[in-house]
């Protein structure tokens, strides 16, 4: 697991994507979709449908089209099926990158996927290729200024894996099973400590430091992946310098 925050890059990117509401929405919607769809339509007995409905409210969601898009994953209205197809890859540096879609069109998906790899100098792998490097975990994120006895405290008894202060800013994650991780942020929850930011992602168990030119061409893939319309997550082992992305 790397030991630097990763807090300046995902705010960075986060307000990216604020600024493109209009696609983030759509993307939201997708994973609400796909998550009722293979889990049922009920958020109580659906972690994921739970957590992609939290991320549709503190994005200011209309609940109204939360709920349309769970009643046409269940079949109450008549919608979209979208495919999850995960592609892998390496960027310049020798960066592992993973890419996760929600498609209804699987050949335009991997043109353009396949076209972002290779715009920025980057390759476009088979399954498995780089999959081996990273972990799938439920990260709790809390910003600089969070009570780091607290946070640990609650995290522990609530059965989280790992606690992780990066130094440098004093921000906090809170690392645990994807199994246990609604009872983690029930805990939060409970106590009256909500995180900043929190989801189910894949975690890289080693960084690759990249710097200069390097840096930038992958800031540029990463971005370009994740403005796609198909793409809904993006995740690499880049150890990216905070000016990477002021391109």
């Amino acid at each position: 697991m790397a030991g630097h925050s990763k807090w300046a890059n995902i705010q960075h990117r986060k307000n990216a994507q604020d600024a493109k509401r209009g696609k983030m929405f759509t993307k939201i919607i997708r994973e609400i979709t796909v998550a009722a769809r293979t889990g049922g339509g009920d958020p109580a007995s659906n972690p994921r449908l739970r957590l992609a409905i939290d991320k549709g409210l503190a994005a200011n969601m209309n609940k109204d089209n939360i709920e349309r898009a769970i009643k046409k994953a269940t079949g109450e209205l008549e919608g979209v099926t979208y495919e999850e197809i995960r592609y892998e890859g390496y960027a310049p540096g020798g960066v592992a990158v993973i890419v996760d879609t929600m498609t209804d069109n699987r050949q335009r998906t991997v043109a353009e996927v396949r076209h972002a790899f290779g715009k920025f100098g980057g390759n476009l792998g088979t399954d498995g290729s780089v999959g081996f490097m990273f972990k799938r975990l439920g990260v709790a994120s809390f910003a600089p200024g969070a009570d780091e006895d607290r946070v640990t405290e609650i995290a522990i008894d609530a059965g989280a894996d790992d606690v992780v202060t990066y130094p440098e800013d004093g921000s906090i994650d809170v690392l645990a099973a994807p199994e246990n991780f609604d009872a983690v942020l029930a805990a939060f929850e409970a106590a009256g400590l909500k995180p900043d930011e929190s989801e189910v992602t894949l975690r890289a168990d080693n960084d690759i430091a990249v710097t200069g030119e390097t840096a930038t061409s992958v800031a540029k893939m990463l971005d370009w992946l994740e403005d796609l319309d198909d793409v809904q997550n993006v995740y690499s082992n880049a150890d990216l310098p905070p000016d990477a992305f002021d391109y």
